[in-house]
């Protein structure tokens, strides 16, 4: 049985919209997170997830990360580009912690979430669609459609919207800008000859950025390409394209041998001109989604999840406008800081003339050799800026 009004509802049962459910029962808030999927449903995704220390340490005062999540310690980060001189390396001990984050299956994080809501009693409305959203003074109006019940109406003090869905489009003073990459993520998972040693690449090269991830003894690579060759390079054999992409990403770690099914995902950017409505809130990929060169759209929404929470837990109105306005001042610095930083990267990379190249390297160079410069960046990339 749904309610018919609670303090908090959250739309998307992912990390994000599991992190603030979780906290606002745990405060003694009612509670209600809509997710599309089913109780039982059996995931199959295969994308690998970058999370930073700080993200992981989050998951984890939530209940969602436990002491045997399937995860790699990530302990170094090799950022460098093709042809051209400068790199640098970003290492644990520049930030004195154990490893810089993880990488995690997506379909594992999920399923984490899912039993940390069931086992901290977050009533879950599984199989159903939030399809109406309506935002007012004193409260909110969700329509929601459970699959094969009736339409169903409750109210709420606060609506999160945590997922990539059209809610967005139903509050009047939010839009969302769209920036279409014209490319794909081109997702393989490889074995490579010699061990990665627990650190992640990222590399740029004629021929698209491409990033490392290590999973296990293997790696999951992530290969941004046009749409005709993404398509040309999900038809190769594995032979040729382990041989093609390491071509393009260079002999440090032998040769890679693909062990699973190639995907290609398309590219854009999606960025919310504000994050808060009256009595909504945007989080995670309702208010940025990101291309994944930087591996940073997870993080920034968990940073969003736990502002946010820490925001509901005080007493009084979830949805007041003065807690509004201070999550969306909050967040603000960090966002565009990030989607900003995202975004250059994908656009100065993209320029190979012996002056861009030479200019890139010159700032790799430096931010290696100035041990506060790297250690600055590293922190931004693993705490989030500002707050």
């Amino acid at each position: 049985m749904l309610p018919l009004h609670v303090d908090v509802a959250v739309v998307g049962g992912g990390a994000v919209g599991a992190s603030v459910a979780l906290a606002a029962k745990a405060t003694g808030r009612s509670v209600l997170l809509v997710e599309a999927r089913a109780r039982d449903a059996d995931v199959r995704d295969p994308r690998v997830l970058a999370l930073s220390h700080a993200s992981q340490q989050a998951l984890a005062a939530s209940g969602i990360w436990h002491d045997g999540m399937p995860s790699t310690p990530i302990d170094r980060v090799h950022v460098s580009q093709a042809a051209a001189f400068g790199r640098t390396v970003l290492d644990r001990d520049d930030l004195g912690l154990a490893h810089l984050g993880h990488s995690v299956a997506y379909s594992d994080l999920y399923a984490a979430a899912r039993e940390a809501l069931l086992a901290a009693g977050v009533p879950v409305a599984f199989s159903s669609r939030a399809t109406t959203l309506r935002s007012g003074g004193s409260f909110a109006e969700l329509g929601i459609a459970p699959d094969g019940a009736a339409p169903h109406w409750l109210t709420a003090r606060l609506v999160v919207l945590a997922d990539g869905g059209g809610l967005i489009d139903q509050l009047p003073d939010v839009v969302r800008r769209e920036h279409d990459y014209r490319q794909c993520a081109v997702l393989a998972r490889l074995r490579p000859e010699i061990p990665h040693g627990n650190v992640a690449f990222e590399r740029f090269s004629a021929r698209g950025p491409m990033a490392l991830l290590p999973v296990g003894d293997e790696l999951m690579a992530v290969w941004t390409r046009s749409h005709d060759d993404a398509e040309r390079l999900i038809a190769l054999d594995d032979e040729a394209f382990g041989a093609e992409f390491g071509a393009a990403f260079g002999e440090r770690l032998g040769r890679l041998t693909p062990t699973a099914p190639r995907l290609a995902v398309p590219l854009r950017l999606k960025v919310a001109n504000r994050i808060v409505s009256r009595r909504v809130a945007l989080a995670g990929n309702a208010a940025q989604t990101m291309h994944p060169i930087a591996a940073q759209g997870l993080n920034l929404g968990l940073r969003d999840a736990a502002l946010l929470s820490g925001l509901i837990a005080r007493p009084g109105d979830a949805g007041d406008a003065t807690r509004l306005a201070e999550y969306a001042r909050r967040r603000r610095v960090d966002s565009l800081a990030v989607t900003g930083f995202t975004h250059s990267l994908v656009t100065l990379f993209d320029h190979q003339d012996p002056v861009s190249r030479g200019a890139r390297g010159a700032v790799m160079a430096v931010l290696d050799a100035v041990p506060t410069f790297r250690k600055q960046f590293a922190s931004s990339l693993v705490f989030g800026i500002g707050g």
